[in-house]
């Protein structure tokens, strides 16, 4: 039970905050996103509350290619949060104008799991470089691993701006190489139908795109239907994963800016 939960709030995290290099259009419009976006989600397991996540994005100061860093938290709220207490923390950075990740940290609390994961993505040798330690046991060495990977890849947190960055067509199917650290996978995206949903933000007009992300990067069963509105700003409005344990649902509470020079610095 806990530990489908915990895999089941893990995959919307992902997606949310969840070829070789992504796909852009020829002629790039303004990016939908900018530094000082921060996007609040209530998280729902099936009719309970069960948590809120946070994704704010930043601009590292002094960075040369004035790259992008994504500060995603989730924690766990009420009855849920008694059942199995979740307090995650995940940093990840990436190239504004090619999309590619650079680097992520996870600092992960779940229940009685606490790990720190760094995975560093090297373009120059094709290799994803991941450090993992437990931080209960500080004195065991940190495991290491190197992978290969493609040129560009995106990590779970990154690929939803990578979606974002682009118009979504209904019967167009995108892929996306996904990388955390060990395999890389190319996840398929299907974009099905336009609909109006009722939000907490009021009733917008959405896109529902379906990732085929279980058995891949989630080694469960289930499916997963994110909506993103129908505008320019392409917001990730809401994620729904059905899994065994039930549905998890993250909707798009409140949306907002600051300007790009209150953005946080590494």
């Amino acid at each position: 039970m806990s530990r489908s939960f915990r895999l089941a709030l893990t995959g919307l995290v992902a997606v949310m905050l969840a070829g070789p290099r992504p796909v852009l259009p020829q002629e790039e419009p303004p990016a939908p996103f900018a530094p000082g976006e921060t996007l609040t989600y209530d998280v729902t397991w099936s009719i309970f509350p069960a948590g809120q996540v946070v994704a704010k994005l930043t601009r590292l100061e002094g960075d040369s290619q004035g790259a992008y860093e994504v500060i995603t938290t989730a924690r766990t709220t009420g009855v849920v949060d008694l059942l199995f207490n979740v307090r995650n923390e995940f940093r990840s950075t990436f190239n504004p104008q090619t999309l590619c990740s650079r680097r992520i940290w996870k600092w992960i609390n779940e229940g009685r799991r606490h790990r720190e994961m760094h995975i560093v993505f090297d373009p120059l040798r094709r290799l994803a470089i991941r450090d993992e330690r437990d931080p209960t046991k500080p004195h065991d060495p940190s495991r290491h691993a190197e992978n290969e990977m493609p040129e560009c890849v995106a990590d779970v947190i990154t690929a939803f701006y990578v979606v974002r960055r682009r118009p979504l067509h209904v019967g167009e199917h995108l892929t996306l190489p996904i990388n955390d650290g060990a395999k890389t996978y190319d996840v398929a995206i299907e974009v099905q139908e336009r609909e109006s949903i009722q939000t907490p933000l009021g009733t917008r007009a959405a896109v529902r795109v379906e990732p085929k992300v279980f058995g891949g990067l989630y080694k469960r069963k289930g499916t997963m239907q994110i909506w993103f509105s129908d505008d320019e700003q392409r917001l990730p409005l809401r994620i729904k994963a059905s899994v065994g344990v039930g549905t998890i649902t993250g909707n798009l509470k409140s949306v907002t800016t600051a300007p790009a020079a209150d953005s946080q610095s590494e």
